[in-house]
Protein backbone atom coordinates (compact mmCIF):
# COMPACT_ATOMS: atom_id res chain seq x y z
CA UNK A 1 0.00 0.00 0.00
CA UNK A 2 1.46 3.78 -0.63
CA UNK A 3 1.47 6.89 1.04
CA UNK A 4 -1.99 9.20 0.21
CA UNK A 5 -1.04 12.41 -0.50
CA UNK A 6 -3.06 15.84 -1.42
CA UNK A 7 -2.26 16.45 -4.57
CA UNK A 8 -1.82 19.66 -6.15
CA UNK A 9 -1.84 20.48 -9.79
CA UNK A 10 -0.95 23.51 -11.68
CA UNK A 11 1.54 24.96 -13.90
CA UNK A 12 5.18 25.50 -13.54
CA UNK A 13 7.61 27.94 -15.04
CA UNK A 14 9.33 25.11 -17.04
CA UNK A 15 6.30 23.87 -17.92
CA UNK A 16 6.25 27.56 -19.70
CA UNK A 17 9.54 27.65 -21.12
CA UNK A 18 9.40 24.53 -22.97
CA UNK A 19 5.61 24.14 -24.05
CA UNK A 20 6.89 25.55 -27.18
CA UNK A 21 8.57 22.90 -28.36
CA UNK A 22 6.44 21.00 -28.13
CA UNK A 23 4.05 18.27 -25.88
CA UNK A 24 5.87 15.70 -27.11
CA UNK A 25 9.68 17.09 -26.69
CA UNK A 26 11.21 15.64 -23.81
CA UNK A 27 12.19 18.43 -21.86
CA UNK A 28 8.41 19.05 -21.33
CA UNK A 29 7.25 15.44 -20.69
CA UNK A 30 10.02 15.03 -18.44
CA UNK A 31 8.25 18.51 -16.67
CA UNK A 32 4.99 17.04 -16.45
CA UNK A 33 5.83 13.56 -15.47
CA UNK A 34 7.73 15.21 -12.15
CA UNK A 35 5.98 14.39 -9.25
CA UNK A 36 7.10 16.84 -6.74
CA UNK A 37 7.42 15.65 -3.21
CA UNK A 38 8.73 16.92 0.46
CA UNK A 39 11.65 15.04 1.69
CA UNK A 40 9.81 13.53 4.58
CA UNK A 41 7.36 12.11 2.32
CA UNK A 42 9.61 10.57 -0.31
CA UNK A 43 11.64 8.73 2.90
CA UNK A 44 8.65 7.21 3.61
CA UNK A 45 7.57 5.83 0.72
CA UNK A 46 11.38 5.26 0.00
CA UNK A 47 12.50 6.67 -3.06
CA UNK A 48 14.88 9.48 -4.36
CA UNK A 49 14.95 11.90 -6.99
CA UNK A 50 14.40 9.74 -10.78
CA UNK A 51 12.74 6.81 -9.27
CA UNK A 52 9.95 6.09 -10.95
CA UNK A 53 6.22 6.44 -9.39
CA UNK A 54 2.90 5.05 -9.08
CA UNK A 55 0.42 7.68 -8.57
CA UNK A 56 -3.46 5.89 -8.49
CA UNK A 57 -6.90 7.45 -7.08
CA UNK A 58 -10.47 6.21 -8.43
CA UNK A 59 -10.40 8.01 -11.77
CA UNK A 60 -6.58 6.59 -12.85
CA UNK A 61 -3.30 5.24 -12.34
CA UNK A 62 -0.26 6.89 -14.24
CA UNK A 63 3.54 6.38 -13.46
CA UNK A 64 5.43 9.41 -13.05
CA UNK A 65 9.21 10.24 -12.01
CA UNK A 66 9.97 11.56 -8.12
CA UNK A 67 11.46 15.20 -7.81
CA UNK A 68 12.37 16.39 -4.76
CA UNK A 69 10.41 20.11 -3.59
CA UNK A 70 9.89 22.70 -0.94
CA UNK A 71 6.38 21.97 -0.38
CA UNK A 72 4.63 21.22 2.73
CA UNK A 73 4.70 17.87 3.97
CA UNK A 74 1.40 15.51 2.86
CA UNK A 75 0.82 17.65 -0.09
CA UNK A 76 2.69 16.58 -3.70
CA UNK A 77 2.67 18.70 -7.17
CA UNK A 78 2.21 17.75 -10.85
CA UNK A 79 2.41 20.33 -13.73
CA UNK A 80 -0.59 20.12 -15.77
CA UNK A 81 -0.90 17.69 -18.82
CA UNK A 82 -1.70 14.25 -19.90
CA UNK A 83 -0.28 12.66 -16.44
CA UNK A 84 -2.71 14.83 -14.48
CA UNK A 85 -5.71 14.33 -17.01
CA UNK A 86 -5.61 10.81 -16.15
CA UNK A 87 -6.52 11.38 -12.51
CA UNK A 88 -9.29 13.91 -13.23
CA UNK A 89 -12.38 13.20 -12.75
CA UNK A 90 -15.55 13.63 -15.03
CA UNK A 91 -18.00 14.99 -12.28
CA UNK A 92 -18.04 19.22 -12.52
CA UNK A 93 -20.53 19.70 -10.02
CA UNK A 94 -22.59 22.07 -12.11
CA UNK A 95 -19.03 24.33 -13.30
CA UNK A 96 -18.36 23.07 -16.25
CA UNK A 97 -14.39 21.94 -14.68
CA UNK A 98 -13.63 18.62 -13.15
CA UNK A 99 -11.70 19.23 -9.84
CA UNK A 100 -8.07 19.18 -10.88
CA UNK A 101 -6.72 20.21 -7.64
CA UNK A 102 -6.72 19.16 -3.86
CA UNK A 103 -7.48 15.57 -4.05
CA UNK A 104 -6.32 12.77 -2.32
CA UNK A 105 -3.89 10.50 -4.72
CA UNK A 106 -1.95 7.28 -3.22
CA UNK A 107 1.83 6.96 -4.19
CA UNK A 108 4.40 4.29 -4.25
CA UNK A 109 7.46 3.42 -5.99
CA UNK A 110 6.79 1.64 -8.86
CA UNK A 111 7.93 -2.25 -9.27
CA UNK A 112 7.32 -2.17 -12.84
Amino acid sequence: MGRRLTLITGRSTRQGRTIHLGKDAKDYVDEISALELNPADMEAIGVKTGDALRIRNEHGSVVVHCKQGTIPEGLAFLAYGSFTNALVGTDTQGTGMPDSKGFTIEVEKDAD
